[in-house]
């Protein structure tokens, strides 16, 4: 051992000195963990949220990622579902059942649902990361609460502290420190962090981080394999609340997940040394999908010429061709019917292509979809002096495909969870190149929808979407039409696009229609308007309908950011499918591979008294990969007449906005 009193004052003072400069080395190296920020490590939460198990963290799914969270526990049951538009942004909402709590005027255990978010407020460096969000918003409140939080990662250890309210006001209280500053902080109307029926699906701004308690909880993870993830927290959840949970013997809960793989998780945890409970988690990067090779050179044989060549490489990788013209220096080639939702990626394929093919001139491009004109390079003059090498024989043809979906039907007050395994077929018969004729057909080979019987409390102003379940009780053993509609599309001048529909439009209505649409790729915004005569299809869902009919119609505005933060504004001012009047507002982030996530809001002339539980239609939805298939869904608080719109096919914006960049 080292005798100090042997050492003079100079040297203890190096020695002392040396010590806090390899000190600070090591802080300032070891904010850099290697599993504290990893997509493959941050896992979730009981609420559907990236934490430990009923704490929140302030970690980050990757931009574009999405999960999945089933957790069974007492006395509560809940599906989450999870997406990151941003890395700093975490969106999610949830459904859930709950043992032993029957309100008045239903007949099995109460059903709720909710929504989640998490905002990122720094990330971390030499100092932790810190993220702050909320829980149970747009909803009844029964699971409200929100909350600060700093995380920490040193080598194969996570360090989360946090402050929580509402909710999560049971672990270590304190008083609210935002009393301090205004004596509004101290009142909270959500009585323990729960809320109440008749609030459901209103914002309750002046709820946020009140409540005369808050607390204090903290947490860790330690990672020793690329296996396992150990957990340990001070538990906040209130108990007993709103919610009928026994009486905590303990903060401390803990428990391990151990991932399957880099995809699927499962977790076991001892919840305040009550119960145990059981947690499944599925999460995907869908940007790993970008990573797929975009180009696939076509199988050519000797005596094929450029042309072939070309149009061979082309069509191999979802690019049709329906003209090529050339002069002595130039190639010209007007191109059609695009699977790629991205600009960039077309471009990408044509000048391989091209290459591939041996073309060694300058390439011009007329880029159609549906027929519709869109990008056009080849002007008059090279028409003029150009000569027609090659022209596709327009015929009719027929595509088909059969596939195995899905159909959940959640929020059900019958029960938990309803759905259905269909054996679905998609039809197209092209016509002519712009005059389509599309079906959906639907087998049910399983489903439970017989027994949705619980009518709704409200139907106005007319009964459009809210009688949902009568139609779901009539997929049981039988083909059903799901759509079967002609479609006619056409530009009769630049940046002017036009489509006639009519037929069976949608599973609830029928119609024809027009849009009419404003599109310059080469700016950032479209502006269009719609308007379609529509007839309520018969619960049978086949070729019979009821008496409600409707004219519903509106202008549209479209709007694409290239800015600091990238998003897709929409904005729309019409008749609804039920008659009212209002405006709806959509904001969404896509991504170059299809995937897609947004949040919407409708206000319409329905009074707030009249619309009841939170006076507005509003949700989210999402277009994801799942295992080869893109899977849509929109969640709402409630299914609410009032701002109905129609579910269409096909939209002149959704397939020309392809052509414009995504950043």
């Amino acid at each position: 051992m080292l005798q100090l009193t042997r050492l003079g004052p100079i040297k203890i003072f190096n020695l002392v000195r040396l010590r806090v400069y390899y000190s600070l080395i090591i802080l300032i190296l070891l904010p850099y963990p290697f599993y504290s920020d990893s997509f493959e490590y941050n896992s979730f939460n009981n609420h559907g949220s990236i934490g430990l198990i009923n704490i929140p963290t302030a970690r980050f799914l990757d931009e574009s990622a999405y999960g999945i969270t089933f957790y069974d526990g007492q006395p509560d049951q809940k599906i989450t579902l999870t997406s990151s538009p941003f890395d700093w942004l975490e969106a999610s909402f949830f459904y859930t059942a709950i043992d032993g709590r029957r309100p008045e005027g239903f007949t099995s255990d109460y059903k709720d649902k909710g929504f989640n978010f998490k905002l990122r407020l720094k990330e971390e460096g030499i100092l932790p990361a810190i993220a702050v969000g909320a829980y149970d918003i747009g909803g009844t409140g029964l699971y409200g609460g929100e909350y600060l939080v700093a995380s920490y990662g040193l080598q194969n250890f996570d360090f989360h502290l946090g402050m929580g309210w509402g909710q999560l006001s049971g672990g270590t209280r304190v008083k609210n420190p935002l009393i301090y500053l205004d004596e509004r902080f101290k009142n909270r109307s959500t009585i323990q962090g729960g809320g109440n029926f008749q609030g459901t699906g209103e914002f309750r701004a002046g709820d946020l981080f009140s409540g005369n308690k808050a607390s204090i909880f903290y947490g860790m993870t330690y990672v020793p394999n690329e296996r396992l993830i150990f957990k340990i927290e001070n538990d906040p959840i209130l108990t007993p609340g709103k919610l009928p949970y026994e009486k905590s013997k303990s903060n401390i809960t803990f428990g391990v997940d151990y991932k399957i793989n880099k995809n699927f998780t499962i977790g076991l945890s001892s919840e305040r040394d009550s119960y145990y409970s059981l947690r499944f988690n599925y999460k995907y990067n869908s940007y790993s999908a970008k990573e797929r090779k975009t180009y696939v050179p076509a199988k050519t044989k000797e005596d094929d010429d450029n042309n072939r060549k070309l149009i061979k490489n082309l069509r191999e990788n979802g690019i049709g061709v329906n003209k090529i013209l050339e002069t002595s220096d130039a190639i010209g080639i007007e191109l059609t019917q695009f699977i790629h939702p991205n600009l960039d990626v077309i471009e990408e394929i044509i000048s391989q292509a091209s290459f591939d093919a041996g073309i060694d001139k300058e390439v011009k491009t007329n880029l159609k979809i549906v027929d519709l004109d869109v990008i056009a390079e080849i002007d008059e003059s090279f028409v003029r002096d150009a000569n027609v090498t090659y022209e596709r024989k327009r015929t009719s043809n027929f595509n088909t495909d059969n596939r195995i979906s899905f159909r959940p039907f959640l929020a059900s007050r019958e029960e938990f969870f309803k759905g259905a395994i269909l054996l679905e077929n998609n039809s197209e018969y092209v016509l002519k190149d712009n005059f389509i004729f599309s079906s959906n057909l639907k087998y049910s080979i399983y489903d439970n929808f017989d027994d949705l019987n619980i009518q709704p409390r409200d139907t106005y102003p007319a009964q459009v979407r809210s009688d949902v379940k009568d139609y779901l009780k009539n997929f049981s053993e039988r083909v059903i039409i799901g759509r079967a509609q002609i479609d006619y599309f056409f530009t009769p001048k630049k940046n002017n696009h036009m489509m006639f529909t009519a037929g069976i439009l949608e599973e609830m209505f029928s119609g024809a229609g027009f849009e009419y649409l404003y599109f310059n790729p080469e700016n950032n915004y479209a502006l269009g308007f719609e308007v379609f005569d529509v007839i309520k299809r018969d619960y049978d869902l086949r070729f019979g309908n009821l008496d409600y009919k409707n004219v519903t119609g509106s202008v549209n505005f479209y709007y694409r950011n290239y800015n600091l933060i990238p998003f897709d504004l929409e904005m729309s001012y019409g008749e609804y499918l039920a008659g009212d009047e209002g405006i709806t507002l959509d904001i969404s982030r896509s991504f170059p591979n299809g995937t897609k996530f947004g949040i919407f809001a409708t206000f319409t002339d329905v009074s707030s008294e009249q619309f009841g539980e939170g006076s507005f239609d509003k949700g989210i939805y999402f277009n994801i990969p799942v295992f080869g298939n893109f899977i849509n869904y929109t969640w709402k608080p409630l299914t609410k007449d009032p701002g109905a719109k129609l579910v269409r096919q096909n939209t002149l914006y959704d397939l020309l906005v392809r052509f414009r960049p995504i950043n």
